[in-house]
């Protein structure tokens, strides 16, 4: 079974997930970014979701976290949760 640890950003419009990408790709620290932002209780951790297999996250943001490139982030990816960006840190 595959596994892999991500790290995301929840908010609630789509607007908002585009604006925090643009100052993460400019420079800002996504964790930081995170605990300031993110709905998410993870997002006190930096975002953090620890390491997980496929079918326990929900399937749109499986389908990013098992197929898209390593060490970038991802997004929006639009869930019932709301927008979310996404970091792979990590697949075995």
């Amino acid at each position: 079974m595959a596994y892999a640890t991500a790290r995301h950003i929840l908010v609630d419009t789509e607007e908002e997930c585009l604006k925090l990408k643009a100052e993460i790709e400019g420079g800002a620290d996504f964790a930081d970014i995170a605990r300031s932002y993110s709905s998410c209780p993870s997002g006190r951790g930096g975002g953090d979701l620890g390491s997980f297999g496929p079918g326990q996250m929900v399937k749109e943001f499986d389908e990013i976290v098992f197929s898209a490139d390593l060490n970038t982030v991802h997004g929006p990816v639009k869930t019932q949760f709301g927008y979310h960006l996404v970091e792979i840190t990590k697949r075995w």
